[in-house]
């Protein structure tokens, strides 16, 4: 979990203490000698820093977007927009798919035969593998998703398994 704070954009957000401690718990259970990447957000970097050193990358980073709401409802319309809702003010989905599975490519060569291992966020991950893998239900695997996750994803096959869960 992050450090909320309102007077904080969220793209500014370290880990929170009981994050830290998730995040070591989840790092625990990684491939040994992986490549990390992450978003340049410090609180996905920071999930991966303990393990080694993070590569980090904007294009991994969150869904930008202007108008959401603090505090109560801001799950509604996310949940809307992973479905496929345009919101006026957020990052068109096409573009966040784009630079995040340019990412992905880049880092893949990059890492070479190493796992690559990246730390991102709920609806631009979710957005990516709806664009390139064709998730049946968004909205649902989203709603699913926990602070921290993990999951294995399979380009070829066409497949996002969860590996870890409740680890917080």
């Amino acid at each position: 979990m992050p450090a909320y704070e309102e007077s904080v954009p969220a793209h500014l957000w370290p880990l929170a203490g009981d994050g830290r401690v998730a995040a070591r718990r989840l790092t625990a259970h990684l491939p040994s000698g992986a490549y990390l990447a992450a978003s340049d957000e410090p609180k996905a970097w920071q999930t991966l820093a303990e393990v080694g050193a993070v590569i980090r990358d904007p294009r991994f980073g969150e869904v930008r977007r202007e108008g959401e709401p603090w505090e109560d409802g801001f799950l509604e319309p996310r949940r809307a927009y992973v479905d496929g809702a345009d919101h006026a003010g957020w990052e068109p989905r096409v573009e966040v798919a784009t630079r995040f599975d340019s990412a992905v490519q880049d880092h893949l060569v990059r890492a070479a035969e190493r796992a690559l291992v990246v730390a991102s966020h709920g609806m631009a991950m979710t957005v990516w593998l709806t664009a390139r893998i064709g998730l049946p239900a968004p909205g649902d695997f989203w709603a699913a998703l926990r602070l921290p996750d993990a999951l294995a994803v399979d380009l070829v096959s066409r497949t996002a398994t969860p590996i870890l869960r409740d680890l917080g």
